[in-house]
């Protein structure tokens, strides 16, 4: 990206005035870039152009954001983050959620310290690969009936927890505890319903995974210790969301936005922007389904909680594996947020972007509550991921959101005409991480080097106040779809 058309705030924040150029004549707001500079360079062009397309929607406050991992997306950079008063013509656009409605990251503890798991490593490579269901189109051992399915759309993980995949105490570590309020199935087409019937509890493809982790090294003892985080430590994340059916809302209704916004004489600056009036039929139609979506997310991931949690009592039946925390990162949320020195109810896109409440929001269960919210970043297969906290008061910066992830440099294309899957399992293997995935084709796109430096993005989002550091994790095993 071309600096010269960004104005610099700070050594980690960048903004595209209104009206600077061509490109961004008619933003409503500013867009900010939280980045270093080298960050920066590194982004296409095009997510300066979807940053000061999303200031030109109505409705907008404050200013279009981008988080340092920001790459380019559908409609919304990934990484972008923006809020909608209803009060004042505000929309909601699916472009500005995603396509995998509520992909999330949830991290579990498991008493074990990395000298536990070195002699049945490759034995608990073997087992989680073979009784977690990962990749293009797999599927499950649960097939919902139509009556579950709507069941499952409303409840989420308390639908799980309720049919024995896991217990009640996982609820309280999960975003909206474990159950999205306003979830309308009917709003759910049949269609997307079919595709999710025999996909519960699967990862999934692309980037998603499921990674046994070592705690290599702790910034924030204070943080860590409410986390539950030591050096040495061994812990699962598992990175997936609503497979098909989310897909399938967000096509859907990617349509119908297009048309509803011709009809409120809505200009969109990108087809990609398909929007709709918070109070349109169409928009709480989508909120409804997007909602159920979230719901389907969560109860996927306690369902690959429950599966993980067996496969480890079997092959280390010392371990024992509560939840630390399950966030999202493909979502609209009504929250409250002051703005100019006034609470609003606003409706938050964060897309490719994570929750980052600070210390004493009352959305957090009471043993967190002292140090923010777990912000889990998970990083490119075969290098480190990290946990973070919500920022400390003042705080909330871009509505209380961080980045999700190390963020693509380069397309899955490009990926295979630079690695081949094979030669990627083997150099990992050679460092000591264990990679388990039905295709080495998609190995090969999740290539350690087609996504960027996970550290420079982390370190930028702490030095901007996103969120601050807490611990870094190192892969022992990966499960990759």
């Amino acid at each position: 990206m071309d600096t010269s058309k960004l104005v610099r705030r700070s050594e980690n924040e960048w903004v595209i005035a209104p009206d600077s150029d061509p490109r961004a004549h008619g933003m409503r707001v500013p867009g900010v870039i939280f980045a270093t500079e080298a960050l920066v360079r590194e982004m296409d062009e095009k997510v300066y152009e979807q940053v000061a397309n999303v200031a030109k929607l109505p409705g907008i406050v404050a200013a279009s954001y981008a988080m340092p991992d920001a790459h380019w997306g559908y409609g919304f950079p990934i990484g972008g983050v923006a809020a909608f008063d209803p009060d004042e013509g505000g929309v909601v656009s699916a472009g500005g959620v995603g396509f995998d409605i509520s992909c999330g990251v949830r991290c579990l503890h498991t008493g074990l310290k990395s000298a536990d798991i070195e002699g049945r490593k490759k034995l608990l490579a073997d087992a989680l690969y073979a009784r977690i269901p990962a990749g293009v189109g797999s599927t499950g051992a649960i097939r919902l009936s139509s009556s579950e399915m709507d069941s499952m759309l409303s409840g989420g993980a308390r639908w799980a927890v309720d049919r024995g995949y896991g217990s009640a105490d996982d609820l309280d570590r999960i975003e909206e505890h474990g159950c999205m309020r306003g979830a309308r199935p009917e709003a759910v087409s049949e269609h997307a319903k079919k595709r999710q019937r025999d996909e519960m509890g699967t990862l999934g493809s692309g980037n998603h995974y499921l990674e046994v982790q070592r705690v290599a090294e702790v910034f924030d003892e204070r943080s860590a210790h409410a986390f539950g985080l030591v050096v040495d430590d061994v812990v699962v994340s598992i990175h997936c969301g609503s497979r098909g059916l989310g897909h399938q809302i967000g096509t859907e209704f990617l349509k119908s936005m297009a048309v509803e916004a011709k009809q409120h004489g809505i200009a969109l600056p990108d087809r990609e922007l398909a929007c709709a009036p918070l109070d349109s039929t169409t928009g709480q139609n989508y909120l409804g389904a997007m909602r159920a979506a979230i719901n389907c997310a969560l109860a996927n991931r306690q369902i690959l909680t429950h599966l993980t949690r067996r496969v480890f009592a079997d092959i280390l039946p010392a371990a024992r594996l509560p939840l630390l925390y399950d966030v999202s990162h493909n979502t609209c949320k009504l929250e409250e947020h002051v703005v100019e020195g006034r609470k609003r109810k606003l409706y938050v896109h964060r897309k490719g972007a994570t929750r980052a409440f600070g210390p004493g929001h009352p959305d957090l269960p009471p043993a967190l509550r002292d140090v923010g919210q777990p912000v889990l970043i998970g990083g490119s297969m075969g290098t480190c991921s990290y946990v973070l906290a919500g920022a400390e008061a003042p705080g909330e910066r871009a509505f209380a959101s961080a980045c999700h992830g190390a963020g693509r440099s380069m397309s899955r294309h490009e990926a295979t005409r630079r690695w081949h899957g094979r030669q990627v399992v083997d150099e990992l293997a050679n460092r000591g991480v264990l990679i388990r995935s039905p295709s080495m084709r998609g190995v090969a796109e999740e290539a350690p080097g087609a996504y960027k430096d996970v550290t420079a993005v982390v370190d930028a989002a702490d030095a901007a106040g996103l969120a601050r550091k807490v611990a870094r994790l190192e892969p022992i095993v990966c499960i990759k779809g």
